[in-house]
């Protein structure tokens, strides 16, 4: 059985599948086994999907479990009419207690909800910060806890979160704590990294008497842990080699961990703590996995399939094919090296000659140019008569038919940079009509800095030098969508979308007042109601801008950028892992000379496992100087240059670079297959380049989908390996 993006199906032979459930997405596969009297089990499945939880007991009938869930409210709009949808805010993770069926978890990306009857109802439990969203995985299991002499058994929840670490609760007192002991780091300044999965198991004792033991992995470092529950302690039972892995969708069968890694799915037996190997019908399941009619994100194989006493679920099973981008316009996107043209310079008679050569020089292949920029002034020429009744031509911008023409005589593809919530021409278009509204003075808002002080004592407020339009807003949507539409019309391959985000700074921040707000509304599904509308009108690959922060860490906070969630609707995302806006001492250890590889190698690879291959990662490439201590004592073009090879030896999919007043004269050619010089051990040629899995050049034949279900044999087969009797203590 196969969940995908296009839904749930099970396969029938090599050559053909039926669907079970096309609704939408199906993206995990929990499976629940309960002991009925003479050992007898019966087994159900839960689905993760784009619809919410889904659940089955003999899939054929499949009936949603969404009751107590948060909804997210989407506003949709056709040019005309603002409708609503809802829909079932995303669930990150689901699991169940071996010793109770009945106790669920689940949670979303800031909360976690728990269930005492098989989850036909949902009630909020906890989160691990109020607001914070981050949140990976969660368990729930009844622990042996030590009480005077001997031990009684207490249910408690787990709880893993990208940037606060790993949590414990008890289940009563509905209060997480905090146990980051013993795990491990990327980064050795900051402390522990993500656990990305969490897998209660049950173990018999020499007396007999069933116990719970708990199993850790990390989603960035290639480690698996044993939870002591007593210390409160995570204890490493493995450690792989690579610097940058990915061990997820933990799963018992017999004494052996199977688990998803970039390519691979390996086992570890937890009793003899040997180094893991491939499972031993690694290529039957890889075949079985090919047949998928769309993206895959889980499989179920049974019992009879797998080798082992059991039958096997693998989830995140679309790092099976790490190295494959999941985007329609995936061939376009791929390899695009960028250079970023200031406006202001490319309008001038030398110009285009300028950056064509610094393009060409530098073995890059593309460009990235404001056509709407920071203060929202058109830097083009429009002639789309909606755009200019809002809109304001810059007094430089380009010749838009010449510049493009000139540009595509040496085939270099060209991305149109479209500031979008961060637009003062729009702000105060129509009396502010659509501007972020200070409810305190009745006017636009602009964040204030704060009070500046004269020699003479006087104080005068200051402001940022940012107006905001209202992300809510459906006009302004429109109006920036018809730019990339027009954009698009007129030549240019590629959208890209900055200040996709609400604004965060100003010590007032509290008078911010979004008038376009519609109830059940927040931040993320304002986010995703403009890119869905932005989907289904621009026929181009769209791009976004991004917080290093936000591609480095699985949380959209501040500023609502949350990766899982953007990735369902662009295909590329371009995150700004600039080393001096990190704090000094990120990644900064010897030889620091080698911190700018260090990051764009870790961020791509991080940027990428969160999005789950859906997009491309593009990063900005820091080919800039900022006053902060360790530009002013590494910045030079080495420093650029080991920011591209950090980047090629992550991913490898390409790049932009960014300087604001066109100064590239740190710039060095693309690195291609050039060997790395520089000391960073994770550059050493014995790991695996790059680190996110190389491409295979032999595709699996496609399957056929069939619309019925005939194969009476095929179905006979079907039912009795759902009836199987099975062991897995």
């Amino acid at each position: 059985m196969l969940a995908t993006e296009s839904g749930i199906y099970r396969v029938i032979n090599t050559r053909t599948i039926l669907p079970l459930w096309t609704e939408g997405k199906a993206k995990q596969i929990l499976r629940v086994e309960q002991t009925l009297e003479q050992n007898r089990v019966i087994e159900s499945f839960y689905f993760l999907t784009s619809k919410g939880i889904l659940f089955s007991r003999d899939l054929k009938i499949f009936e949603y479990r969404n009751e107590g869930l948060p909804v997210l409210t989407i506003k949709k709009y056709d040019g005309k009419e603002v409708t609503f949808e809802k829909q079932v805010a995303d669930i990150k993770d689901i699991s169940y207690n071996p010793e109770k069926p009945q106790q669920m978890v689940c949670a979303t990306k800031d909360k976690v909800y728990l269930s005492e009857d098989a989850g036909l109802t949902w009630k909020y439990y906890d989160a691990p910060r109020a607001g914070s969203s981050g949140v990976k995985a969660v368990a729930v299991a009844s622990m042996r806890v030590k009480k005077d002499e001997s031990y009684v058994k207490e249910d408690y929840v787990f709880c893993s979160h990208a940037t606060l670490g790993f949590f414990y609760s008890k289940l009563e007192s509905k209060r997480f704590n905090t146990a980051v002991t013993g795990l491990a780091g990327a980064d050795p300044n900051v402390g522990s990294d993500e656990v990305s999965d969490i897998l209660p198991v049950l173990c018999k004792a020499e007396d007999g008497t069933v116990y719970t033991e708990l199993f850790l992995s990390q989603t960035f470092i290639p480690r698996i842990y044993r939870f002591d529950f007593e210390k409160k302690k995570s204890i490493c039972i493995y450690k792989g080699s690579e610097p940058a892995d990915t061990i997820d969708g933990l799963y018992l069968a017999d004494s052996s961990i199977i688990y998803m890694s970039p390519k691979e799915i390996k086992a570890f037996d937890i009793n003899t703590g040997k180094e893991p190997k491939m499972v031993s019908k690694f290529k039957d399941w890889k075949n079985i996995a090919g047949l998928s009619p769309s993206p895959i994100f889980a499989a179920w194989i049974p019992q009879s399939e797998t080798g082992y006493k059991t039958s096997v679920v693998l989830n995140e099973l679309w790092l099976l094919n790490s190295e494959q981008v999941s985007s329609p316009y995936a061939k376009q996107i791929c390899d695009q090296k960028s250079l970023y043209i200031p406006c202001y310079q490319a309008y001038l008679p030398d110009g285009i000659s300028k950056f064509k050569k610094i393009i060409l020089d530098n073995d890059l292949n593309s460009l990235v140019i404001d056509m709407k920029d920071d203060y929202g002034l058109l830097r083009y020429d429009s002639k789309d008569p909606e755009v200019l009744k809002k809109g304001k031509i810059s007094q430089y911008a380009v010749n838009l038919e010449h510049f493009v023409s000139e540009f595509k005589k040496d085939n270099i593809y060209m991305i149109a940079r479209i500031v979008v919530f961060k637009d003062r021409n729009l702000s105060l278009y129509s009396n502010g009509k659509y501007a972020v509204w200070n409810k305190a003075t009745d006017k636009p808002w602009v964040g204030t800095k704060g009070y500046e002080v004269d020699e003479e004592g006087n104080k005068t407020l200051s402001y940022y030098d940012e107006n905001w339009v209202d992300p809510y807003c459906p006009e302004v949507w429109e109006y920036d969508v018809a730019i990339a539409k027009e954009l698009i019309a007129r030549g240019f391959d590629e959208i890209q979308f900055d200040y996709i985000r609400f604004p965060t700074d100003g010590t007032n921040m509290g008078n911010a007042s979004f008038r376009w707000h519609s109830p059940g509304m927040d931040k993320e599904s304002a986010l995703i109601s403009f890119l869905s509308y932005a989907r289904e009108n621009i026929d181009a690959p769209i791009g976004i801008d991004i917080y290093g922060a936000n591609g480095w860490y699985r949380t959209g906070a501040r500023t609502g950028q949350d990766v899982e969630t953007l990735a369902e609707y662009v295909d590329i995302i371009c995150p700004m892992f600039y080393p001096s806006h990190f704090e000094n001492q990120f990644l900064n250890y010897e030889p620091y000379e080698e911190r700018p590889y260090r990051i764009y190698f870790y961020g791509t690879y991080r940027n990428t496992i969160i999005a789950r291959n859906k997009i491309v990662v593009r990063p900005w490439i820091q080919t800039f100087f900022l006053n902060v201590p360790y530009d002013k004592k590494y910045y030079d073009a080495e420093y650029v240059r080991k920011e591209t090879f950090g980047v090629r030896d992550s991913v490898n999919r390409g790049y932009m670079h960014w300087n604001n007043g066109g100064n590239y004269s740190k710039l060095s050619p693309d690195p291609a297959d050039a060997v790395y010089t520089g000391k960073a051990y994770e550059a050493n040629p014995k790991y695996r380049k790059p680190a996110i899995g190389v491409k295979e050049e032999n595709p699996i034949d496609e399957a056929v989908v069939s619309g019925t279900k005939s194969d009476q044999e095929a179905i006979e087969i079907w039912e009795n390996v759902l009836n199987q009797n099975k062991d897995n203590l």
